[in-house]
């Protein structure tokens, strides 16, 4: 049976869609997929048609994809299946609403949007007009991802009390960003958390939230700090304590700390040498994962029994690993 193929409008033109498009491109049996095959028909860029022509032409996408210079000829192509949106995030919610609207499903990159009553308006949406929608958190679907969430729910750490989760670069922001920079620029929602600390966050949630029971999940308590960048106010380092209720039964609450910062480094030297950027404790023992942590490939297991297991998880390629 040839494999589904599906057709993919990517909306906006910078270099996270570069290189999600270039990903998208490559032969799903490479990585021993052969039910499906993805095709990009047309792209659209605010900057004008030439400028999504020859993105098509960097990625090398299909000769017969067009390129568009609105966002509503996008979605208004009758060959799109889904959209990719990978515009700055604090646009996120309008260019997401456009795509539901006119009835097509979404992968939007992360952060999914600024504030939580974005994100339930566009989940509210989606649902109403019945069309997939999810947030581009390529790191959920990492096999090591699999393995520490497997390793939880097995029971091997005992229960699972407290989670350290620390995403942070020392980018040099007074030289790398003018202000108009989206990682620093407020009007572009600019500042750590939701460019860097998003990453933190989610390796929180999936080994604290998503490893319990469905329908004994709960949400956080949050208790959160942080320190501003000077030049323009956007969060440079911020720190969130997030305590997860439990019954008692069960083994009480848990406890997550989600760091991030653009000002210093958790892996300083890029080799390792600081430790792991994740740290998950259980009374049985301790699992590790080492930076980067938005694409890590090294855990280490640490029982009280005295086991140690380290393990090494490769990245797909050809890429960079989003078409996981």
């Amino acid at each position: 049976m040839a494999p589904k193929v599906v057709r993919w409008g990517i909306l906006a033109t910078g270099n996270i869609a570069q290189t999600f498009a270039k990903d998208l491109l490559v032969d799903p049996a490479t990585r021993n997929v052969h039910d499906i095959k993805h095709t990009i028909v047309s792209v659209a860029s605010a900057s004008g048609a030439a400028r999504a022509e020859q993105f098509l032409k960097d990625v090398e996408a299909p000769q017969t994809a067009k390129g568009y210079g609105t966002y509503e000829e996008l979605v208004n192509d009758d060959e799109v299946d889904i959209v990719y949106v990978a515009t700055p995030h604090s646009h996120h919610y309008q260019n997401v609403r456009l795509c539901l609207e006119s009835g097509k499903p979404v992968l939007c990159e992360k952060a999914f949007t600024v504030n939580a009553m974005q994100a339930k308006e566009l989940v509210q949406l989606a649902r109403v007009k019945n069309l997939f929608l999810m947030e581009a958190m390529w790191t959920r679907y990492f096999p090591l991802s699999i393995y520490v969430r497997e390793t939880i729910t097995s029971g091997r750490l005992g229960t699972v009390i407290r989670v350290y989760a620390d995403n942070s670069l020392n980018l040099k922001p007074h030289e790398s960003f003018p202000k108009e920079s989206r990682m620093v620029n407020p009007n572009l929602a600019g500042g750590g958390l939701l460019d860097m600390g998003i990453y933190s966050l989610t390796w929180i949630f999936q080994t604290l939230y998503t490893t319990q029971p469905s329908d004994t999940r709960k949400t956080p308590d949050v208790q959160s700090a942080l320190r501003k960048y000077e030049p323009t106010g956007v969060d440079e380092t911020s720190t969130i304590l997030l305590t997860f209720p439990r019954d008692s039964e069960s083994g009480g609450d848990m406890h997550g700390i989600s760091t991030t910062s653009f000002m210093v480094s958790n892996d300083s030297d890029g080799k390792n040498t600081s430790g792991p950027a994740v740290r998950i404790h259980g009374r049985d023992g301790e699992l590790q994962v080492w930076p980067p942590l938005w694409r890590p490939t090294r855990t280490r297991l640490i029982l009280a029994d005295g086991t140690v297991e380290d393990k090494t998880f490769s990245i797909p390629g050809p890429g960079k690993g989003s078409n996981w």
